[in-house]
């Protein structure tokens, strides 16, 4: 599922109640540890999919302190962040919530969250690198990882056949030569591979396999770095890969991907795991092509390697304001430590942590997205990334590359004068 950022703006006002209440607890200070009561808030992807696992976390901590109540609060994407931020400015907030992993970094800038003890957690030496930058902010942790999501390669499996490949590329130049032959038996309105100008997650990914990232940090400062002659050159990839395979709309963003592949006009997509088994639904395979006939593999980068991709997923945080600490803490762990992630993982997540990963490498059904998740890149965690989302910087760049508004250094060049204007604004 695509998680937004919120802007740091959006909850400046909320934030002065908070930073007037204090909070320079470490999630071990005895702070609430002995509260009565304590108030979960989970999205309703918990509800409807693993209740199970919450009534689990529950049951081992109530055992461990006899008569303590545990409320849970369900929400919807959409609307959880609007209810978080009108209750953090009252003294109602819940003691543990669940954020999208690229939720958090708004609300760490502000101080909304508990510093936590990470030795605490089950398996926190371990926890993916990207799912550990998301809960980390200036060298604390203010969070812990839930579970994660990747991306994968997705093809059909008729059309790689038709021109003679049967099994899954491993290098990218056997994944461009296939694309280049089933490009020119489809003819050149046909997507070889439906890729989203606007998709940032994918272009990023072929920026930080060339060597070249977003922004990058010294002394305490944030510096953008697409115009870097290693960003460069992913970017020009990603153009190639437009330009070459990609005949729809490139104005166009990723949401409605899985919609569009349903349609049976392209042979493949570079996407979130789920989205090439919800494309062969039924109801968005409006060619009947596509079920039981896709196919996901881990994807090649042009480095040689696999290509990182963006980690996707969710964290558990305690707000600052929460009167049981201690208790939230705990219960955190009983819900995303050892036995959790088991659970999880039976339910098709990937795990938080590089132990429990590289178990389901050895799974048929789950090593493409174990392997793929293996190498993995996070958003830079600068005070000011919330207000880059928020202005879409890098989907307005992609847009003007692959439309062929600018070239790839005039397009990198004005990202990064944009980027570099509040990528350090808290």
């Amino acid at each position: 599922m695509k998680r937004k950022l919120i802007s740091a703006i959006g909850i400046a006002g909320m934030m002065v109640s908070i930073a007037a209440c204090g909070g320079e607890g470490d999630g071990g200070s005895d702070k609430g540890a002995d509260a009565k009561e304590l108030t979960v808030w989970l999205t309703v992807d918990a509800q409807n999919n693993w209740p199970e696992l919450v009534e689990a976390a529950d049951a081992a901590v109530k055992k461990k302190h006899p008569g303590l109540k545990i409320n849970h609060e369900y929400y919807g994407w959409p609307d959880k962040n609007a209810k978080l931020d009108a209750v953090l400015a009252t003294d109602k907030a819940p003691d543990v919530v669940e954020m999208g992993n690229t939720e958090m970094l708004g609300y760490m800038v502000k101080g909304a969250f508990a510093p936590l003890d990470q030795a605490k957690f089950d398996n926190s030496d371990a926890w993916l690198d990207g799912l550990k930058a998301s809960v980390t902010y200036e060298g604390k942790t203010y969070g812990v990882p839930y579970y994660a999501g990747g991306r994968v390669a997705n093809w059909r499996k008729d059309l790689a056949a038709s021109v003679g490949v049967k099994t899954p590329p491993k290098t990218y130049e056997d994944l461009t030569a296939a694309l280049n032959k089933i490009q020119k038996k489809q003819g050149g309105k046909f997507n070889a591979w439906y890729q989203p100008t606007r998709d940032w997650y994918a272009a990023m990914s072929f920026v930080y396999d060339a060597g070249g990232a977003i922004a990058t940090e010294s002394g305490g400062q944030w510096k953008a770095s697409l115009s870097s002659p290693e960003s460069l050159k992913g970017l020009k990839e990603f153009k190639h890969v437009v330009d070459t395979y990609m005949h729809g709309d490139k104005t166009k963003d990723e949401s409605d991907r899985y919609i569009v592949y349903g349609q049976g006009k392209s042979a493949m997509i570079f996407a979130a795991a789920w989205e090439g088994a919800t494309a062969e639904d039924p109801k968005n395979d409006k060619s009947g092509k596509l079920k039981g006939n896709l196919e996901n593999f881990v994807m090649p980068g042009p480095s040689g390697k696999n290509m990182p991709v963006f980690l996707g997923g969710s964290d558990l945080a305690v707000p600052v304001k929460s009167d049981a600490q201690d208790l939230a803490a705990e219960w955190i762990n009983a819900f995303a430590g050892s036995s959790g992630q088991k659970g999880l993982m039976a339910k098709g997540n990937l795990p938080n942590n590089k132990t429990d990963l590289a178990t389901l490498k050895n799974d048929p059904k789950t090593a493409v997205p174990a392997t793929a998740a293996e190498s993995n890149w996070f958003v830079p965690m600068a005070p000011g990334w919330g207000q880059v989302e928020k202005a879409q910087i890098l989907q307005t760049m992609l847009q003007s590359i692959g439309t062929g508004k600018k070239s790839v250094e005039a397009a990198a060049k004005e990202a990064d004068a944009a980027i570099d204007k509040v990528i350090n604004n808290k």
